[in-house]
């Protein structure tokens, strides 16, 4: 019946409300959290998305639920479909309020996904998990400023770039370390002098969140 339960909704064509659905059932059956988490180790592709997305959401309703299966999300940052790779890092993102030095394992294969050529989504998501991870501590937003940077430069332009600059304003509203907070600063000043619109409003933000 699980593995009927998940065949009824293709996670590529599954509504938000279908996937909840499925994951808080897994939540009350360990027989099918542990089918979930089978697929997402799986050889086909379309089981390992599935799966992943279905942990994702049950990840948003009880991350502790799934956490000590964390080795299998980290695991999965090194498959080559982009969808298991995202949904596993929106999990991860989750487990960071948990533990976060077991979260460390996952940041070079964040870091894999946030210069992935050809996904949007998977940057999207290595940026907030590495945001989320640099808000923690200064040590910590040291460690990922270099990787912000780099991405705030390179993807400018792109579609994604003002849901980044969300992860991004949360991002600069922590306790960064001084270095950070001024080199952020001078990243977002071009775009808060100059920009248009949405773009000029959050890098405004991001500089005034910087400057309290």
């Amino acid at each position: 019946i699980y593995a009927s339960q998940m065949e009824t909704f293709p996670m590529t064509d599954m509504i938000k409300a279908q996937r909840e659905q499925l994951a808080r059932i897994a939540l009350d059956n360990s027989d099918l959290l542990d089918e979930l988490f089978t697929r997402l180790e799986s050889s086909s592709r379309r089981e390992r998305q599935n799966a992943a997305a279905t942990l994702s959401a049950v990840a948003s309703f009880d991350p502790q639920a799934v956490f000590s299966r964390i080795d299998a999300f980290v695991n999965a940052l090194d498959r080559p479909e982009a969808q298991t790779r995202w949904e596993s890092l929106e999990v991860l993102t989750h487990f960071l309020s948990l533990d976060s030095d077991s979260c460390d394992k996952a940041l070079p294969g964040a870091e894999g996904a946030l210069f992935d050529e050809d996904s949007g989504p998977l940057r999207l998501a290595a940026l907030r998990f590495l945001c989320k991870y640099g808000e923690l501590s200064q040590k910590h937003s040291l460690q990922v400023w270099p990787l912000l940077d780099e991405a705030i430069q390179c993807y400018h332009g792109d579609l994604e770039f003002q849901d980044m600059l969300i992860a991004v304003i949360s991002f600069s509203e922590s306790d960064l370390a001084e270095s950070v907070r001024d080199e952020l600063k001078d990243r977002m000043e071009f775009d808060a002098k100059h920009g248009r619109g949405v773009l000029k409003k959050r890098a405004q933000l991001i500089i005034e969140n910087l400057d309290k």
